[in-house]
This record gives C-alpha cells, structure tokens and sequence, in this order.
C-alpha cells in the first residue's frame, strides 16, 4: 500500500477558514506530532537529509541545469522586480512571473557581467530566469532569504546583515543602478511587463555529497523542493488534484491559501484512498512543525472531536 504525504503552509495561513465535516473528523481523530522548528527551509529538511547539512539550493539547481557544479561555491541571483513604495520596497515579481525572455536575457545579461566580475565572481545564465554567480570554494557567505519566502515583503528585512553582508549590499546596490539605466527595461514596460531592477542573491554553498530521502518522489512547482527532489529521489511538477499515490509520494501544497480548494481537490481524495485501504497512511505537513498522521485505524476512535480549524 501507498504513503503520502502534504506540505502545507503555517495553520495560520488559513484564518479563521473551517474544516468541513469529513476532514474536521478525519484529523480529530489523526495522531499529532510536534516534528520540530518552523518555517518552509526546516520543514524541507525533515524531508531530505543533505550531507553536509547546509542549503545549497544553487548548486543543485546549477547541476540541474547545466552539470558543472562540482569544484566551485554557487549563488543564485535571479532577475527580480522591485516596486518602491512609501515605507521601502517590496519584491514583487521572480521566475516564471517575470516573464523572462532569451531576449531579455541577452540584453541584460552582459551589462552586469563586468561588475560582477570586478568583484572577482563570473555570472552567467543557463536559463532566462536561472542566474548563477560562480565562486571559489573559499568563499564566505551570509544568509540569504529564499525569494518564494520573501514575496510581498520588504526588500529591507531580507538584505544581508552583518561584515559579510556589506559587500553583497554594495553589489546589490551598484546592480540596480545598472538596471534602472537600462533601456531594454524601457522595451519591456512598453510590452506591459514588468521591469528587471534588481537580481536576487540566494541559495549559496557547494554541491552536497548527498542528498537523501525515505520518499519515492516529490510534486512540486517550488524551485527549492523541486531541486532537492531532483537529487534525491523523483521530481515531478504538482498536479492539479490528488489522484492516488503509487509508493511514497510528497505532494507539496505550501503555496495553498484557500482551504475549501485544498479539501476539494487534495483532502478529500486522500482521505477517501485511506479509508478503502489504498493509503497505507496520509500525513499533512505543517510548516509551522505540526504533523497530522492518518491512517485507516483511527475511524475508531469515536470519541475523539472533531477539529475545526488547523490551529486549534
């Protein structure tokens, strides 16, 4: 029989949105489990066990992308749009929502490659939305949000702190003067697109040893899970609903916010395979460390109440 498994986002996330009647009964009943610390970086790691233990997103994505990861440090640094408003600036746009383009790409492209390379980095771009600075091994990094955890915020709390950060600030600096004088983003806004003002400094380190997981395969349309999922075991874009589960399967829902949809077409599927045997057991994963573990036992216990909300 089948295992699988839910990423969800913080119970939070869902306000004050109720469970319906089956769901609500189906996880008063289910076993609760504390796994550990929050936030979508941790609850990956609960998943996929990476030797040395690190976040090296950009590699793995780079050997993804073009099989040369190996030897050197990487760091993503994406084109993202910015928007100024009164109190700072927001991310607005990264990926696949820039509308990115060869075009764009080979415009914009050569006109930071100097600046990157006076700081002694080479940057490239295998992809229209995958920019990668190489580096030596020896390179020292701050932290650096992932761009899915900062969208919507303020550019501001997600800069790199501290010594190290200073040089990065600098550079992120001195990038979006270029870009803001650059007249393919004058092209660009006369398409109605937004315009590249700002590239996205994240997921720095070297390409782990190894990268191990207990699941068969991930669902995902998140570049981290997907870049794990690719090194590890099998990564497979998210499909529109739950239709089964052959083997142990993560279906990666952290982006839902609307919970009568992820009941539809996610919660009441699974459940219905769990109680005609067909999954051995479901899990949803919280990203605030809360787990709910179902399995096909638990319809007996009758006096277990039903559960309104996740974060009750």
């Amino acid at each position: 029989m089948a295992r699988a498994t839910l990423l969800l986002p913080a119970a939070e996330r869902f306000g004050q949105q109720r469970l319906g009647d089956v769901a609500a009964r189906a996880l008063g009943r289910a076993d609760r489990i504390a796994k550990g610390e929050p936030g979508r970086r941790a609850q990956l790691l609960r998943h996929f066990d990476l030797t040395p233990r690190h976040w090296p997103i950009a590699a793995l994505a780079r050997q993804a992308d073009a099989g040369d990861a190996a030897g050197s440090a990487w760091l993503r640094a994406d084109p993202v749009h910015i928007r100024p408003d009164l109190n700072g600036a927001r991310l607005l746009a990264y990926g696949v929502a820039l509308s990115m383009t060869d075009a764009d790409r080979a415009a914009l492209l050569p006109a930071l490659q100097p600046l990157f390379g006076d700081a002694g980095f080479h940057l490239d771009a295998p992809t229209p939305t995958h920019w990668y600075l190489r580096m030596s091994p020896e390179t020292r990094l701050p932290p650096f949000s992932d761009p899915g955890e900062a969208l919507g915020e303020d550019l501001f709390d997600h800069l790199a702190e501290g010594a190290e950060g200073r040089r990065w600030r600098a550079l992120l600096s001195e990038t979006q003067v270029v870009l803001h004088n650059h007249p393919w983003n004058a092209q660009r806004a006369g398409q109605g697109k937004a315009p590249v003002n700002s590239l996205w400094f994240w997921g720095g380190g070297m390409l782990p040893e190894r990268v191990h997981t207990l699941h068969a395969s991930i669902h995902s349309d998140d570049e981290p899970a997907f870049s794990l999922g690719n090194a590890a075991c099998t990564a497979q874009p998210l499909p529109a609903r739950f239709a089964g589960a052959a083997g142990d399967v993560v279906f990666d829902l952290q982006a839902e916010r609307d919970l009568a949809r992820l009941q539809a077409d996610w919660l009441l599927p699974a459940l219905a395979e769990v109680g005609r045997g067909r999954l051995r057991v479901l899990e949803l994963d919280l990203e605030d460390g809360l787990v709910f573990k179902i399995v096909p036992a638990q319809r007996w216990r009758l006096w277990r109440k039903p559960l309104q909300r996740f974060g009750e």
